[in-house]
């Protein structure tokens, strides 16, 4: 059974930090893009970022491009976002995804999913 655990979520105080973890079993994704998703309370989930099989290519949303960074270690089947100078409008429930078929923008491309772990930025 393939399955997707995020960790590191908290809370944290405006201008600090957090590391996000995936352990990712069941099969290997050294051969599959994998991304992090985010969503906020009334909104809808949306892409943060986005790295490819080897770690070379990496994609940003625009609101976390110089403050996120997504990073993988492909030896123990685990996906990581630093995230840096954290703000209040970044309080959501993080998710990780593995391999998509199609777009990496659209949610529904994505086949398998983390239950999620909340991240809270206090003013």
């Amino acid at each position: 059974q393939v399955q997707l655990v995020e960790s590191g979520g908290g809370w944290v105080q405006t201008g600090g930090s957090l590391r996000l973890s995936c352990a990712a079993s069941g099969r290997t994704f050294s051969n599959a893009d994998m991304g992090w998703f985010r969503q906020a309370p009334g909104k809808e989930r949306s892409l943060v970022a986005a790295i490819s099989t080897s770690g070379g290519g990496t994609v940003y949303a625009d609101s976390v491009k110089g403050r996120f960074i997504i990073s993988r270690d492909n030896s123990k089947n685990m996906v990581y976002l630093e995230m840096n100078s954290l703000k209040p409008e970044d309080t959501a429930v993080y998710y990780c995804a593995g391999e998509y078929k199609g777009s990496y923008v659209n949610i529904q491309d994505w086949i398998y999913w983390g239950q999620g772990t909340r991240v809270t930025v206090s003013s």
